[in-house]
Parts: structure tokens; sequence; C-alpha cells
């Protein structure tokens, strides 16, 4: 940071300073993930809810751009007027919009002229925070922090989507050839039970989190138990030899209807090779590890899987509690697995293990608001509360989620069919 002083009451202080290495670190983590990547790699939409790589990148600077650059930055201008049509994402306050599906369409700009985007508008949001005086630092704190952890959302997207991508090429790219420690048996599962009565969840309002996280309320819970682990892809072979997809009995009426529909038989990215489960990964092809977690499953497979092994998957509000009081440690993207782990065979003493990054953990609850939720004013109370429908949560992070991202009460959401992203299953029983 310098101190160039074009503003009145310049305030250079250890605020500004954390807040702009916050930034930076971020934004290059975003560009560092992408080191691996030829050009052609970063323009591929392979299926609607994929985005190319390209488009994360221009997206997350065009964020910091419309909610901070056009409202604070006097007489800043676009580096290009029509980016804030091209990469806008959902945004209706915020003007029209490309359309999703085709964004896999747009070989221009080119991905050097995005990288020259996010230079653009990093050069100025820095000369922002040069220059604001300390009226200004609070109203931008929080909308910057926002765009951080907005950026990081992309930034797992971007694995994600880059996997999807990667997963149709007929030549298994590699994203990272990195092959996790061999762990030759892990402990079975136990159950943890937690008494019945009224128990307060949601943030607490310390430190950042999004409005869907609030506000902290009470929830009466039954007796319950929860899983010591995750389910393992052992386990859920186990369900496959038992004829899990051929069930009906044991799927929801949706489960079932997308069952037939799509030909589901086994995780995604899963294939048959020699008579062998295989899978594809950021890491290539390899074959299935039986002590990992299974991932890429949707809540279809996660409920009829919780069925047959005679359990459920947990509520929300019972796995908050669960979580409360043990260590935000895991496997996250900042390990650099880029794929679930199985449990180290010296992970003694917690009770609950792997609550925290490999796999974001489907629950039995639909993405609904707390009580006395009311959406943030303006366009970015678009960010959550309008997809409170038709949506079920997630929790716990997963491989490709940054540490500094994932909190007890953060609420991830998708529709039950999705499964592209690393979601898997933790079981849950009443007492």
């Amino acid at each position: 940071m310098n101190s160039n002083n074009d503003l009145s009451e310049p305030v250079i202080n250890e605020d500004i300073v954390k807040l702009w290495e916050s930034f930076i670190i971020v934004r290059n983590f975003s560009e560092t993930l992408c080191k691996s990547l030829v050009t052609e790699d970063y323009v591929i939409q392979s299926m609607p809810d994929v985005s190319p790589t390209k488009w994360h990148l221009a997206h997350t600077t065009w964020f910091f751009e419309t909610f901070i650059l056009f409202k604070y930055l006097k007489d800043y201008k676009h580096i290009n007027p029509k980016y804030s049509y091209l990469f806008n994402s959902y945004y209706i306050q915020a003007g029209e919009r490309f359309i999703r599906g085709q964004r896999g369409l747009l070989s221009r700009p080119t991905v050097k002229e995005v990288y020259q985007y996010r230079k653009y508008v990093n050069d100025h949001v820095e000369k922002l925070l040069n220059n604001c005086d300390g009226k200004i630092l609070n109203e931008l704190a929080p909308l910057i922090e926002t765009g951080i952890n907005h950026e990081q959302q992309h930034q797992e997207l971007l694995l994600t989507d880059i996997k999807h991508v990667f997963s149709i090429n007929p030549l298994y790219p590699v994203f990272a050839d990195i092959l996790s420690p061999v762990v030759k048996s892990i402990p079975k599962i136990d159950w943890v039970e937690f008494e019945e009565g009224t128990y307060e969840i949601g943030h607490n309002g310390n430190g950042f989190a999004y409005d869907n996280e609030s506000p902290r309320h009470k929830e009466y819970l039954n007796s319950f138990c929860i899983a010591s682990r995750l389910v393992t892809n052992k386990e859920y072979i186990e369900f496959i030899g038992d004829g899990g997809y051929k069930k009906a009995e044991i799927w929801l009426s949706d489960g079932w209807a997308t069952v037939e529909k799509e030909l589901w038989d086994s995780p995604l990215y899963w294939f048959k090779q020699d008579g062998e489960w295989w899978n594809f990964t950021l890491n290539g092809k390899h074959k299935v590890d039986l002590n990992k977690p299974v991932c890429h499953v949707s809540h279809y497979e996660a409920d009829a899987f919780a069925r047959w092994a005679g359990a459920r998957l947990p509520t929300e509000a019972e796995w908050e509690v669960a979580s409360e009081g043990l260590p935000l440690e895991g496997n996250f993207v900042d390990n650099g697995n880029f794929h679930p782990v199985a449990i180290p065979e010296n992970s003694n003493g917690v009770k609950l293990k792997q609550m925290f990054g490999d796999v974001w953990e489907w629950t039995s609850s639909a993405y609904l608001p707390y009580p006395g939720y009311k959406t943030l004013p303006g366009t970015l109370g678009e960010y959550n509360g309008k997809f409170m429908s038709n949506q079920m949560v997630l929790r716990g992070g997963s491989c490709a989620t940054s540490k500094s991202h994932i909190r007890r009460t953060y609420r991830n959401f998708f529709p039950p069919h999705s499964r592209w992203q690393f979601m898997g299953i933790r079981l849950a029983k009443d007492v």
C-alpha cells in the first residue's frame, strides 16, 4: 500500500493494511489455482451449471467493480462497459445479464484481457483504500469483506467446474498431480449421542457471516445421535452391490424419477474398468480408494443410502449442535489435496471426525429463512434470500473450500439433484 492523498482526510492505518492484505491474498489465490491451466481450458462450459474458468475470474472482478468502485471511487471508468453485461450473474437490480448457459460461447474477451481486467480493478481498489477517510472506510470494509468471501465461493466453483470440464475429456487431464497418503484401515462408525433440549443455532454476530446465517435463534431437538465419521466409498459400494439404485422403495419420488431419467448407478465421476470401480479426480483417473469418503452424490442418493443403512440424514440444526466446540480443522483447499482423504490412522481423541473439510455434508433440511430473517436492502439482498426455495442445506465445507471461509454456522445450499460439487454423507439416527 502506498499513501497517495487525493481525497480529504486520508487514513492509512492497520485496518486498511489488513483489509488490503486480505483482499490481495484472496485475489492472488484465484490466479494461483489456475497455474496448471492452458488457455483452452479457461473457456469451456460443459453443462449449464458449470461456468468457464475465465468467467469466474471476471465475475469476481465485476463484483468489486459494481458494488464498490462505481460507488466510492470518483471518476472511476469502465475498462469495457460491456463487462457489466457479460459478467453479471443473477443480480437483476444490477442490470441485464448474458445467458448463463451460453457463457462458454464467449471467446472474447480473451483470457489475457480478463487478467488485465483483474489487475485494473485491483489497482483501483488499492487507490480507493489508499485515499479513503474514516467514514468511507466504515462503509467499505463490510463490502470488501463480502467480496472477498464471494471470491472464495467462486474459487471452490472454479475447481468443481474445471473438474467437470476435464471429466468429459477422454484424455483425463490432470489438474494437480498429487496423491494423498494411503490409509490401510479406518475406525468403524460410532454413534455420538446428544440429549433432547432447546439449543441456540445461527451466527452470533461476531465476525463475518452471510445474512442467511442469522438471526441466532432457539431450536428444540429430540434426542439424536450422529455418526462419528463420513460414509466411505467401501460402504457406498456395498449399497450399490445390494441393488441400491434398483430399489424404488428407499428413494424419494423425485429421486427415483431422476435415477430413471439420468440412468444413475453410481456417484458422479465413477465408472467400471476391468470389473473394478474407478473415479475421475482433479488428480487424474484412479481406482476408487475404499477408505476415502464417498463424494459427488446428490441429496437423493444420500437420502436413499441413509434409508438403506437404517439411518437418516441429520437436520442442519443437529449438525450445528454436534459441531459445537470442535476445532475448524480438516482437509481444505489449503492442504492442496483437491480430493477427500481418508481419516488419518492417528486421529484418536475426537469423537466426531471429518466435520469440516473433505465433503459438504447433506442435511435433511430445506433451505429456508431462519425466524426473523430479513434480506439485505438493495442489490446485495439478492445474494442469498431469493434462493430459499427448492434447495437443500449442506454443512461443513469441502476439500475445495478455503479454511478461512468456513464457519460452524455456514449454510451452503443446492438443489437435491446436484452432485458436481464435493458432496457427501454423514448419517444420523433418532435415540
